[in-house]
């Protein structure tokens, strides 16, 4: 059986250095996905339907890797990826310092041998399985960054604005804007680790400054 080592192959994208900033080009990826909204005056470790949407994304992605596992022809195992997440507002500008009206993406990446079908077929083996409302929000597609930069934080989410703001201040040295939305590859688990001790990659796409 073919085995697949995706954090090694993509490890300039998922194991980046915490010490220094890193500019990366992101290639086409896929991903199973949940879309969403924070609940009103709701912070996003409190949110009920992110944490809805986590236990979807988790459970579709085992059920995916277990079909690869089975197939008859060409069986291939891998790792599952971790939990990432984009986070935006639909009107103004977002705010990582001052949760409020935020929309996120929550999502984990899926090797590029699954396919659309074999996503849908293991959604319909999941609904029989646990039937629960957010299984409809489950979508399977293409997310495609290009040019981004990245660094890892280490603490407690609360700490994030300060390293958001050494990327914003090295965006600027470069002759750089962040565009589109701040990503979030989350790398420990807060119900397990320590908050000093949790490892976030903060990606953000850029552009050049004309």
């Amino acid at each position: 059986m073919e085995r697949l080592d995706l954090r090694k192959q993509l490890r300039h994208l998922y194991q980046p250095s915490a010490k220094k900033m890193q500019v990366v080009d992101v290639p086409e990826l896929r991903f199973a996905m949940v879309d969403g909204a924070l609940e009103p005056e709701c912070a996003p470790g409190s949110s009920l339907a992110f944490q809805q949407a986590i236990e979807a994304l988790y459970g579709i992605s085992f059920t995916l890797k277990f079909a690869s596992k089975q197939r008859s022809e060409a069986p291939i195992d891998y790792t599952v990826m971790p939990l990432e997440a984009l986070w935006w507002v639909e009107d103004g500008e977002f705010d990582i310092s001052q949760p409020g009206n935020w929309s996120w993406t929550a999502m984990i990446m899926q090797p590029d041998h699954i396919t659309g079908s074999m996503f849908e077929e293991a959604l319909d083996r999941l609904r029989k399985k646990r039937p629960k409302p957010v299984l409809d929000r489950l979508r399977f597609g293409v997310f495609h960054e290009a040019l981004c930069m990245q660094t890892v934080h280490i603490g407690p989410y609360s700490e994030e604005p300060a390293t958001l703001a050494r990327m914003e201040e090295f965006a600027r040295e470069n002759g750089c804007i962040l565009r589109g939305k701040h990503h979030e590859i989350y790398l420990g688990d807060p119900r397990r680790s320590a908050p000093e001790k949790l490892r976030t990659i903060l990606r953000h796409p850029i552009q050049a400054d004309r």
